[in-house]
C-alpha cells in the first residue's frame, strides 16, 4: 500500500493522462499510471487540475544586489510558482563563485535559506586559472557560465574567445556544460555609441542598441566554440528565431548545442510592452517586437528550444525606474509567474502541455546531468510535483507577498492557470496561498557522475 496518491490530469513529457494518478511512497515516486488507482493510504483528487513535474529554473539571480531577496526569498517565490529546483547563477554582487572554496561557502549559505532544492552555476574571472574548474566541478558546480559581453568587469565579465576555447576545453573534461551570455561585445559597444551620440534615451534605446545580429553573431562564436572543442553548449537566453536555426543546425551536424527561451522573450513584446513599461522591462538580450515572439514559438512548437527559463533577479526599483533607458539595470522578477505563465501560453495556443513537462523539468534535469533523481514524474525519482488548476485570475505581485519586490512586468496580467499545489520530495511545500516549507528545507543539488 502506497503513502499517498495524487489524482487529476497527469503530465509527462510525452503524454497527457486523463483520470491519472501519481503513487509517492517518501520521498520518491513509485508509480504513476491512468484509470484505476492502486491501494493507498491517502489518496489527493485534484479532478481535472494538471499534475505536472515541478519546475526546474535553470537561471535564476539570487544576490545580484545586496539587501535584496537572497535565498530566502527566490526559493519563497520558486514554491508559489511551482518551481522545485533553481540553479543559481555565480555572479553575487561583490562575490563572483569562480574557485571551489567560494562555490561550498555559497552553497552553505543558501542551504541554511533555501525552501526548494538548488544547483549552482560557477564561472571563472578572465585572470584565473583553469584548474578551478575541474575543483568547482568536483566540489558540485551544475554547470560553468561565462560571457562574451562584459556587463561588469569584476562582477559579470567578458571572457575573450581565446581564453573562451581553453575553458570549453577544461569544461569537456568535466562533463558538464558552458552556459554562455550571447552578446557580440564590440558591436553592442559600436551600438550603444550610435545610440548615445543619436540622443535617444527613451524605451527604443535599448533594442537599438543590442539588435538581433549582436546576438547571433556572439551564438555562431559560441557554437563553433562548441564544435572546435567537443564540449557541450549552452546558450543561456535566446530573443531571436535566428538564434534557435543555428542551434539546430549545428545539433543536425552531431555537436551537444542547446538554447533556453526565458519567459519574458516568449510573453513580452518591444511595441507592447517595452513601451509601456520602461525600465521595468529592460532585459539582456532586449524583449524584440511581436513578429520576433511570434518566430520564437514557432521554434518552440518544433522542439528547437531546449529549456524555458525566468533570468530572474529582483532589482529594486530603484534601479529601474530611470527615464533614460540604457541607465537602468537589466532583468526583471518572474519566478512566482513561470509555470502559470508558460500554461496559459501554450492553453492559448492549443499546444499540448507536455511541452511544460519537456521545458520545465525534464530538459533542465538532463542539462545539468540530474535525471536520476529530478526532472520528470517517474518511478524512482524526487517526488517534486506541481498541482495547477484551471482559474482566471490577475496577477497582482502586491497582493500574493511571495516576492521580495512588489512590481512585476506582468502586473495586471490576466492567467488562465493557477499553482494550487506545490510538492518537494513527497512533502508539501505550497498549498492554498501558504508557503509551508521553512528555511533550510531545501538541499544543495550536485550532478551525477558523468
Amino acid at each position: 500500500m502506497h503513502d499517498v496518491l495524487l489524482k487529476g490530469t497527469v503530465v509527462t513529457p510525452s503524454a497527457v493522462l486523463e483520470n491519472g494518478w501519481v503513487a509517492i511512497d517518501g520521498t520518491k515516486i513509485s508509480r504513476l499510471g491512468q484509470g484505476t488507482p492502486p491501494a493507498v493510504q491517502d489518496i489527493r483528487d485534484y479532478g481535472e487540475s494538471l499534475i505536472l513535474p515541478g519546475g526546474i529554473d535553470a537561471q535564476v539571480h539570487s544576490r545580484s544586489q545586496k539587501g535584496q531577496e537572497d535565498f530566502i526569498w527566490t526559493t519563497r517565490a520558486a514554491a508559489a510558482g511551482g518551481i522545485t529546483t533553481i540553479a543559481d547563477m555565480p555572479y553575487d554582487e561583490d562575490f563572483l563563485v569562480n574557485t571551489a572554496g567560494r562555490l561550498k561557502q555559497k552553497a552553505a549559505e543558501a542551504g541554511e535559506q533555501a525552501r526548494v532544492d538548488f544547483a549552482l552555476w560557477g564561472t571563472i574571472a578572465p585572470g584565473d586559472s583553469l584548474h578551478h574548474i575541474g575543483e568547482m566541478a568536483a566540489a558540485g558546480a551544475c554547470g560553468f557560465k561565462f560571457s562574451t559581453f562584459g556587463t561588469d568587469p569584476k562582477r559579470f565579465p567578458r571572457i575573450p574567445a581565446d581564453l573562451l576555447a581553453r575553458c570549453f576545453d577544461a569544461v569537456r573534461e568535466t562533463g558538464l556544460i558552458a552556459g554562455v551570455h550571447n552578446e557580440d561585445d564590440e558591436m553592442v559597444r559600436a551600438r550603444l555609441a550610435q545610440v548615445t551620440e543619436a540622443g535617444i534615451t527613451d524605451w527604443r534605446a535599448h533594442g537599438l542598441s543590442r539588435p538581433p545580429l549582436t546576438e547571433t553573431l556572439a551564438m555562431a562564436q559560441i557554437y563553433e566554440t562548441a564544435a572546435g572543442t567537443g564540449c557541450a553548449a549552452h546558450v543561456v537566453h535566446c530573443s531571436v528565431a535566428r538564434g534557435y536555426a543555428l542551434c539546430a543546425s549545428y545539433r543536425q551536424q552531431g555537436f551537444e548545442t542547446t538554447a533556453e527561451a526565458c519567459i519574458h522573450y516568449l510573453v513580452l513584446d518591444e511595441e507592447h510592452d517595452v513601451a509601456r513599461l520602461g525600465g521595468r522591462a529592460k532585459i539582456n538580450p532586449p524583449i524584440r517586437p511581436r513578429a520576433q515572439v511570434e518566430g520564437l514559438w514557432h521554434h518552440l512548437a518544433a522542439e528547437n528550444v531546449t529549456v524555458v527559463s525566468t533570468d530572474h533577479v529582483s532589482w529594486s526599483l530603484t534601479r529601474k525606474s530611470d527615464p533614460d533607458m540604457l541607465k537602468n539595470a537589466s532583468g526583471a522578477p518572474s519566478l512566482e509567474v513561470i509555470y502559470p505563465l508558460f500554461l496559459t501560453e501554450l492553453g492559448r495556443r492549443n499546444l499540448s502541455w507536455t511541452h511544460a513537462a519537456r521545458l520545465l523539468a525534464e530538459n533542465p534535469a538532463r542539462l545539468f546531468r540530474l535525471t536520476s533523481r529530478k526532472g520528470g514524474l517517474a518511478a524512482g525519482r524526487d517526488a517534486d510535483i506541481t498541482v495547477a488548476r484551471r482559474e482566471d485570475w490577475i496577477y497582482d505581485p502586491k497582493a500574493s507577498g511571495h516576492a521580495f519586490e512588489d512590481w512585476s512586468p506582468y502586473e495586471g496580467r490576466t492567467l488562465d492557470w493557477r499553482i494550487a499545489e506545490t510538492w518537494l520530495r513527497g512533502e508539501r511545500i505550497f498549498a492554498d496561498g501558504a508557503i509551508l516549507a521553512k528555511p533550510g528545507h531545501g538541499r544543495f543539488v550536485k550532478p551525477e557522475q558523468p
